[in-house]
């Protein structure tokens, strides 16, 4: 599994295309594995990035190819960026659509760019954060830019410890 994460944090920043993201894809540096969740570095022209990852354990519907999908918490402190959640699928979503996050009895709404979705009110990233810490499980569902709507479910254990371990990221 600790091998895993860190091809998968690679394949997901690769994934991206974008050049910058590629080169830190090669250089993260897997920090530590908790549970489900790694946690990697790496060196952004002179800032220091880091994050937790992990990848979907189901895709819904079976029947379509879904690729590599992954969750992912940021800390970037050159930037002013505290536990940043960030969706990232291998396929484009559908422009307008709003990916939500569901975790027990909360949701939180997502605002998409391309193969990326963010928390839509940036007031509720401390709010997910803590729901991600007490949950057992978080459920993404999204629709892809063909229209076909998708949903994926994370687990969470390990979260709450690979959150910690990149606390003092500077």
């Amino acid at each position: 599994m600790r091998g895993l994460i860190a091809i998968l944090a690679g394949v997901a920043l690769a994934a991206t295309g974008s050049a910058a993201l590629a080169q830190s894809a090669k250089s993260a540096v897997k920090v530590s594995v908790h549970g489900d969740w790694g946690t990697y570095a790496y060196t952004e022209s002179t800032n220091k990035v880091c994050y937790v990852l992990s990848q979907a354990k189901e895709m819904q519907p079976k029947t379509l190819d879904h690729g590599n999908i992954y969750f992912t918490v940021s800390q970037k402190p050159s930037k002013n960026v505290q536990y940043e959640p960030q969706f990232i699928t291998s396929y484009d979503m559908q422009e307008n659509s709003k990916p939500v996050v569901q975790i027990g009895d909360k949701s939180f709404e997502m605002f998409i760019r391309g193969n990326y979705a963010w928390v839509a009110n940036a007031s509720e990233e401390p709010i997910l954060i803590a729901a991600m810490k007490a949950g057992h499980s978080m459920k993404v569902s999204a629709k892809s830019k063909r229209g076909n709507p998708t949903s994926y479910v994370f687990s969470l254990q390990g979260i709450s410890a690979a959150l910690d371990s990149i606390a003092t990221c500077k």
